[in-house]
């Protein structure tokens, strides 16, 4: 039966998907908040249908409001899908391989995506910080995932030094995000597991802190409490 409703589910995903794609296509002609408009209401979507799937999710913790920025632990996609959710404004730091994907990067990129080049080095790095600074002026929530790529949940976490650098060079708190969603939504396969996911805004961590404290911090943060609603 889980197996039934989630062939369902990916059915219904993709076509929910596909419709707002070709639909909203309009909104690319005009303004920025349209594009995050419909990137809410197509989130929404994907979440709400999960309970076909046996699951619920929910939102603990406050998300940001202004100018932030969000690095949320990284399992599965629908780690993404729930930053464009629950976020008022958020633009995601993408690699540049997701730009040749036709209405998704049409989509991201009208909302702000900076897209990157991972073996860019320091050069990718002065990108983000300018195009993030650009962003943050407009209050939006910038979107990073620590670790780069997604973690199978209990794996050995790995957290990248990139966002470090954000972190001194821009000025702003950093909003950890901790999840169980890998446990009901793996990283690979269609099998979508019942229960509930839960995305949890942490405390934020104010600009100004040293290197070494900001990284100790940020995954001691989201790795504990992470674990915790993973029940590992």
């Amino acid at each position: 039966m889980t197996a039934l409703r989630s062939l369902v589910y990916v059915a219904l995903f993709y076509l929910w998907t596909a419709a707002v794609a070709v639909v909203c296509t309009p909104v690319l002609l005009g303004p920025t908040r349209w594009t995050l408009g419909m990137f809410h209401m197509w989130g929404r979507g994907v979440v709400g249908l999960l309970a076909i799937c046996g699951i619920r999710v929910e939102v603990r913790g406050t998300p940001p409001a202004g100018a932030a920025l969000v690095a949320p632990k990284h399992q599965c996609m629908l780690d993404v899908f729930a930053q464009f959710t629950f976020l008022p404004a958020s633009a995601f730091v993408m690699k540049k391989e997701l730009a040749w994907i036709p209405w998704f990067s049409w989509y991201a990129i009208k909302a702000g995506a900076i897209v990157i080049d991972r073996d860019g080095g320091s050069k990718t790095m002065r990108q983000v910080i300018r195009e993030g600074a650009e962003l943050f002026k407009d209050g939006r929530q910038v979107v990073i995932f620590p670790e780069g790529t997604r973690k199978a949940p209990g794996a050995e976490p790995d957290y990248k030094p990139g966002i470090a650098a954000l972190y001194r060079e821009l000025g702003v708190p950093v909003y950890p995000v901790a999840t169980n969603a890998g446990v009901h939504w793996p990283a690979h396969g269609f099998v979508r597991r019942p229960g509930l996911i839960v995305f949890e805004y942490l405390e934020p961590i104010p600009p100004g802190l040293k290197r070494a404290e900001f990284m100790r911090l940020l995954e001691e943060r989201i790795e504990a409490k992470s674990t915790e609603l993973m029940g590992l």
